[in-house]
């Protein structure tokens, strides 16, 4: 899978910045980064919002499925996959990656793209070169079964793959929490554990409904800019409707400031005006974009972003480049930590 930033390559579809931005995340731990100054920024404020820690692993259903084979399911590319071994697996991202292994058939699992860095895939031999799949590596692990996005390439590797006679199951991207569900089942589906999906999918719902329980009021609802920024790519984007964060924002009792301000692309560039119509009350940026730019204080430096009541207020919240939009198993964790982050007060204690 190539590397693309959103205003280019990932218009492929509103889920496209993932794919930019997953090289060496590390996990679900929200990690922030200049707080000010050597002393903090020194004017009482907070500088950043963070979580409790969170174990960088997966948490797999009880007991081991066993696949019934064959079944031939639908690909998102419009072909009929049919699979009849599922010993061998390979799943070509980290969001695939996490529902192979919590559904409990890790295993199997015979390799790992790079974006999968959760601690049970660590020890799994790497089959991407910078995000682009090498065809010869991942057919060097005689795998029963590939599990590709639609974003998954170059387009050459997948067909190689294809044309060596293993099936490759294209998955429909999430872009939303309605699609945590959909994917597991997919997955399952092809795997051959129907049942395990289900319950897994139940267990993903009934956990994301409890950490949106807890959501405020819809009378505290902040409003949420989601950027997307790379310091040393001088690439600054604020995410729309399309961008898919839209559902967590929404979800942890947000509202999302670029949609509301009429963005109705995924990503458009963050310019003063464009945060001047959004008018956020807080700032959603992924970890490694907030080190690129040199943490809170290089953030708030950046045109416009000062003037915003986010910027007034440093109020700056971070969640792991690899997780914040997979859409799988861990969603739930996702959204607890952007919620304590979001509500946080000052002094450690939370807003609800």
């Amino acid at each position: 899978m190539r590397t693309r930033h959103p205003a280019a390559g990932r218009t492929r579809r509103s889920g496209r910045l993932l794919a930019l931005a997953l090289a060496g995340a590390l996990g679900l731990v929200p990690v922030l980064t200049g707080c000010g100054g050597p002393g903090g920024d020194g004017s009482g404020r907070a500088a950043a919002r963070t979580g409790p820690a969170v174990a960088d692993r997966v948490e797999p259903l009880p007991g081991t499925p066993h696949p019934v084979l064959p079944v031939t399911v639908a690909s998102d590319d419009g072909r009929r996959v049919t699979v009849r071994r599922a010993d061998r697996i390979v799943p070509l991202s980290g969001s695939l990656s996490e529902i192979v292994f919590t559904l409990g058939l890790g295993s199997r699992a015979v390799a790992r793209d790079i974006t999968a860095t959760f601690a049970q895939a660590a020890g799994l031999p790497v089959v991407t070169r910078n995000h682009d799949v090498s065809a010869e590596s991942v057919l060097s692990l005689r795998p029963d079964l590939v599990l590709a996005e639609r974003t998954t390439g170059p387009a050459e590797a997948v067909e190689q793959i294809r044309a060596a006679g293993v099936p490759v199951l294209v998955v429909a991207p999430a872009t939303g929490l309605p699609d945590v569900g959909r994917r597991i089942g997919a997955v399952a589906a092809a795997l051959g554990v129907p049942g395990a999906g289900r319950a897994l999918a139940q267990r993903s719902a009934d956990r994301i409904a409890a950490v949106r329980a807890a959501a405020p009021a819809p009378t505290d609802r902040p409003r949420v800019a989601f950027l997307y920024v790379r310091g040393s790519a001088a690439v600054y984007l604020i995410g729309g409707r399309g961008s898919g964060a839209t559902s967590l924002i929404e979800a942890a009792g947000g509202v999302d400031a670029g949609a509301a301000a009429g963005l109705t692309k995924d990503f458009t560039p963050m310019t003063a005006e464009a945060l001047a119509r959004a008018q956020p009350d807080a700032i959603l940026v992924m970890t490694k974009g907030l080190v690129s730019v040199g943490g809170v204080d290089g953030l708030v430096r950046l045109p416009g972003v000062a003037q915003t009541p986010a910027g007034l207020d440093r109020r700056i919240v971070t969640v792991e480049d690899g997780v914040l939009l997979n859409y799988g198993p861990r969603t739930d964790r996702v959204l607890k930590t952007l919620m304590d982050q979001l509500y946080a007060e000052p002094g450690g204690g939370t807003g609800r």
